[in-house]
């Protein structure tokens, strides 16, 4: 604040001086790096709730290698939605970041619990009409509308209380498409889901009032020190 108050009391004095002061006041508050990361290959076990599922082999080791890239370096806080398989893509991050995770309930992934699990052609199909029909509840699923306010309300409180520095959010693919959708200031599409492949993908953004910098992208391509990224 005491910096923008000189810049303002400056500003009178000339046009090249307020153009000077705004750039330097602009770059000052706005550089920060906030990231969502959809998990990534799960184990599938229909015995289990989809909540509680973990990671598989890749999925772990996709995991550990990023942890072990320095990508993330400059990160400050770890976001974790509290389904297990986040949980287990988040806290090798956090640990090699030496931070903590922060875990939010009501980060989870869109509520299935109505259906559970459904065989993968059955869940493709239900997952299409949740998409394109997002304030009808379809077949028992929170609608994509709800879903939507829901991820978009997480993420503006956590960055309300983590102003400052770097901040990854591990989540998953469809409330993850749901949050770059509001960013992107498109309608609800499943056009711009992660794809196929079994997630692990992320995309990045500067605030809630900044489109994201790309579409999803694998987890791969984040390299170190790289944050401006290609659309």
């Amino acid at each position: 604040m005491v910096f923008y108050r000189k810049f303002f009391e400056r500003s009178f004095y000339t046009a090249s001086g307020l153009c000077r002061r705004s750039f330097l006041w602009n770059k000052c508050v706005m550089h920060r790096t906030i990231r969502y990361l959809s998990h990534p290959q799960v184990e599938i076990d229909p015995q289990r709730e989809i909540e509680k599922w973990s990671l598989n082999d890749l999925g772990k080791s996709r995991v550990r290698s990023l942890a072990k890239s320095g990508a993330l370096i400059g990160t400050q806080v770890v976001v974790s939605s509290a389904e297990t398989k986040a949980i287990e893509t988040a806290k090798p991050i956090a640990e090699a970041l030496g931070c903590e995770v922060e875990v939010r309930i009501a980060m989870h992934e869109n509520d299935r619990s109505a259906t559970g699990f459904l065989p993968p052609h059955e869940f493709e199909t239900v997952a299409d009409q949740f998409f394109a029909h997002p304030n009808d509840s379809v077949r028992g699923w929170e609608t994509a509308a709800a879903a939507q306010s829901r991820i978009v309300a997480e993420v503006r409180e956590c960055l309300l209380l983590n102003p400052k520095g770097d901040v990854l959010f591990v989540g998953h693919g469809g409330v993850g498409t749901l949050l770059f959708c509001h960013l992107s200031g498109v309608a609800i599409s499943r056009e711009y889901d992660q794809g196929a492949g079994g997630g692990g993908c992320f995309f990045e953004f500067g605030s809630l009032q900044s489109q994201p910098k790309s579409r999803w992208r694998p987890l791969e391509e984040l390299r170190a020190g790289d944050s401006e990224l290609p659309t």
